[in-house]
């Protein structure tokens, strides 16, 4: 992964921090509700709130490196280029991949959103040479606990 020698402004702007999976993140929003772990099941190490937010920016020759949640999770496209979300199944490894571009060409077959089911993994990278700004939603919210990721020398 390279570092950008000059990032884009919104990592200022929005008082973004490096991601452990690549690019970078602002939490922007948890929801005040709620759901109980007896509600959630085993699967999920406690309560969590219905949902939560982030931004997420990726830099050209930045990438999210392969992971997963255990909760559904939502991309909205706002600004930059292109952005390319694949999607490798449910295994214990990413598999058979269904991709996405997310962008407002819509003419040119790019979606403004798409979603990844809950335990799918997933990675994402520009697919252009702009950086891109999304915001992912993750329902019920993101924890740690429920997160797993590839190290990209282990794909």
């Amino acid at each position: 992964m390279t570092v950008p020698t000059s990032p884009s402004p919104f990592v200022e702007l929005l008082d973004m921090d490096r991601h452990i999976e690549g690019g970078w993140f602002k939490e922007i929003w948890k929801a005040s509700y709620q759901i109980p772990h007896e509600v959630l099941g085993d699967r999920y190490s406690g309560a969590r709130a219905a949902a939560s937010s982030v931004y997420f920016l990726l830099h050209p020759g930045e990438e999210s490196a392969w992971h997963k949640v255990l909760s559904d999770e939502l991309w909205l496209f706002h600004a930059g280029g292109p952005l390319e979300l694949t999607i490798g199944g449910h295994g214990d490894k990413p598999e058979a991949a269904e991709t996405f571009i997310l962008g407002l060409d819509i003419a040119a077959g790019q979606t403004p959103q798409a979603l990844v089911p809950a335990g799918a993994w997933q990675t994402a990278r520009p697919a252009g040479d702009e950086p891109v700004l999304v915001t992912c939603i993750v329902a019920p919210a993101f924890h740690y606990d429920d997160f797993s990721m590839i190290a990209p020398d282990e794909k």
